[in-house]
C-alpha cells in the first residue's frame, strides 16, 4: 500500500532496539531521528512530525516500561499510541438514514468513490443511492452510472441537464425511497469560487448530514491548503483518502485532518468497487507497524465467502480435517482468496506476518503469486470431475491432456498438484488438534503475536 515504506522505515528503526531489555537516552535520540526522517520522507506536516517526535520522546524517557517488558516493545507501543492519537477517530457515519455530499479537486477519485461508498453500505443492509451533479467534466455521468452498474446500487443523473442544483434536486426526488443518498459534486483543477459557489448552492439543495472531502493520496503536503480551504468554504466533517494502493508518499493526507478538526471516513485502496475500507486508526496503524489487523481480515474473510456463494453445507472444514480434501476445495479458497483483494493488503492483516516478513519478499513476489493462482484456476477448469476429486490419480498422460486444454505447460499443471499435495499434507498436520485446550491455545498465541479482534494490538 500507499505507506509501505513510512512502515517499513518505522519497523526498521524499532529493529535496532531488539535485544535490548532497557533502553538509553542515546537509543531514544536516535530512534526519535528516524522516526522524524521516516515520517517527512513520507510527507507528515514538520510541525506535526516535531509534536509527535517529541511526544514519543518525553514517553520513552519518562514513562516506566512494565516489568519483562523488552525495550523495542515498550516504544513500539508509544508509537502505536501516538499515531493513532495523531490521526484521530474515525468519522461517524451511523447505518442509518442520511445524505452525504463529496467535494474535492477534480482527479482526486470522488466520482469512484461515491460508487465504492454506495457498495460499503450496501453491505450493511441499507439500500444506498449515488447523484451525480458534475457538469464540468466530460465523462462523469457515463463513469458514475457504469461505476454504480457495477457496484448494484441505484444511480441518478442527467447528461442533458447542465444545472447541478436541478440535478440534484431531481436526483433526490427520483431515488426518494434509498435510505442513503451520496451526492457527487464537479471538481476543477484548482480550488476555484465558482466551484465553492456550485457546491453552496448545490448543499442548500440536498441539505446534507455529512460532508466528506476526498483526497488523493498522492497530493502530498498540499492537502494541508486544499482541507483549510474546503473547510473555510462548505465545512467538512471527515476525509476519504484514495488511491492507496498506488505509489505516493500519503502522509500529506493522512494528515490533513489535523488541519481541520475533522476525522478520516474511508480509504481507496484500489479500482474495483469493493477495493474501499471504513478507517479504522487502531488497525491502520497497526497494520502499518506490521502487527496485523484481525477486524479488517475477518471483514474481508466473510465479504469473501459471501461472493464466492459457499454454502455450509458444500464445504464442510472438518471434513477437509479428516483427509477429505479436494481440488475443489482447493479452487474455492482460491476464489475467495481472490475475492479478498490484492495479496500483500491481506498480508499486511494478519498478525506478525504483513511487516517483517513481507518486506523480506521481492518487489514482484505478490505479483508472481497471484499470476500463479489465475494459472491454476485456468488448469483446474480443464480437469474433469473426477481428476478434481481424487488429484492423485492424475497421472502423465493425463497431465499432457490438461496442459492441452487449459493452453498452459506440462509443468504448470504438475506445480498445481504439487501445491495441492502441500495443502493436504498441512491440513492432515490439523487433525487430531481440534480440542478446545489445543484451540485456546493456538488463539493465544496469536493474540500475544497481533492483539485480538478489538481495540489495538496491545488488547
Amino acid at each position: 500500500m500507499v505507506l509501505d515504506d513510512l512502515g517499513s522505515s518505522l519497523r526498521g528503526t524499532l529493529d535496532k532496539l531488539r535485544g535490548k531489555s532497557r533502553i538509553s537516552e542515546e537509543d531514544v535520540e536516535e530512534v526519535v531521528k528516524e522516526i522524524q526522517r521516516s515520517l517527512l520522507s513520507a510527507d507528515v506536516d514538520v510541525s506535526l512530525v516535531m509534536e509527535l517526535s517529541d511526544s514519543i520522546k518525553s514517553r520513552s524517557l519518562e514513562e516506566e516500561p512494565p516489568a519483562g517488558t523488552p525495550a523495542r516493545d515498550f516504544v513500539l507501543r508509544i508509537v502505536y499510541e501516538e499515531l493513532v492519537d495523531l490521526i484521530g477517530e474515525s468519522t461517524e457515519l451511523p447505518l442509518e438514514e442520511q445524505t452525504i455530499l463529496l467535494a474535492g479537486l477534480q482527479g482526486s477519485g470522488k466520482t469512484t468513490t461515491s460508487a465504492k461508498m454506495a457498495w460499503w453500505f450496501s453491505t450493511k443492509g441499507l439500500r444506498p443511492a449515488v447523484i451525480q451533479t458534475d457538469t464540468f467534466r466530460p465523462g462523469a455521468y457515463d463513469q458514475a452510472k457504469e461505476m454504480c452498474r457495477r457496484a448494484e446500487v441505484d444511480f441518478y443523473g442527467d447528461p442533458d441537464c447542465e444545472d447541478p442544483v436541478q440535478i440534484a434536486r431531481e436526483g433526490l426526488e427520483a431515488t426518494s425511497e434509498a435510505d442513503v443518498h451520496i451526492v457527487d459534486t464537479a471538481g476543477r483543477h484548482a480550488l476555484e469560487e465558482d466551484l465553492i459557489d456550485e457546491i453552496e448552492d448545490i448543499e442548500d439543495v440536498v441539505d446534507p448530514d455529512v460532508g466528506l472531502l476526498v483526497l488523493d493520496a498522492a497530493i502530498g503536503q498540499g492537502a494541508k491548503d486544499q482541507a483549510q480551504q474546503f473547510d473555510e468554504s462548505v465545512g467538512i466533517d471527515g476525509v476519504v483518502i484514495t488511491k492507496l494502493d498506488g505509489t505516493a508518499k500519503g502522509g500529506g493526507a493522512l494528515t490533513a485532518v489535523d488541519q481541520t478538526d475533522s476525522s478520516i471516513a474511508f480509504l481507496g485502496t484500489g479500482e474495483e468497487v469493493q477495493d474501499i475500507e471504513r478507517f479504522e486508526p487502531n488497525g491502520f496503524i497497526s497494520r502499518l507497524l506490521g502487527m496485523g489487523d484481525l477486524a479488517q481480515l475477518a471483514e474481508r474473510v466473510e465479504r469473501a465467502m459471501e461472493q464466492t456463494g459457499v454454502e455450509e453445507e458444500d464445504w464442510d472444514p472438518e471434513d477437509m480435517l479428516e483427509g477429505q480434501f479436494t481440488l475443489k476445495d482447493m479452487q474455492k479458497q482460491m476464489e475467495a482468496m481472490n475475492n479478498m483483494g490484492p495479496l500483500d493488503q491481506v498480508l499486511d492483516m494478519i498478525p506478525g506476518f504483513g511487516g517483517g516478513i513481507k518486506d523480506q519478499l521481492p518487489d514482484d513476489a505478490m505479483d508472481v503469486t497471484q499470476d500463479r493462482m489465475r494459472t491454476f484456476e485456468v488448469i483446474m477448469d480443464s480437469m474433469t470431475d473426477a481428476e478434481m476429486e481424487y488429484p492423485r490419480a492424475v497421472g502423465a498422460s493425463q497431465i499432457r491432456r490438461i496442459a492441452r486444454g487449459s493452453g498452459t505447460d506440462e509443468e504448470s499443471v504438475r506445480e498445481l498438484l504439487q501445491q495441492y499435495k502441500m495443502m493436504e499434507k498441512t491440513l492432515k498436520q490439523f487433525q487430531g488438534m481440534g480440542s478446545d485446550k489445543e484451540m485456546q491455545r493456538m488463539m493465544q498465541q496469536m493474540q500475544q503475536q497481533g492483539g485480538g479482534m478489538g481495540g489495538g494490538p496491545f488488547g
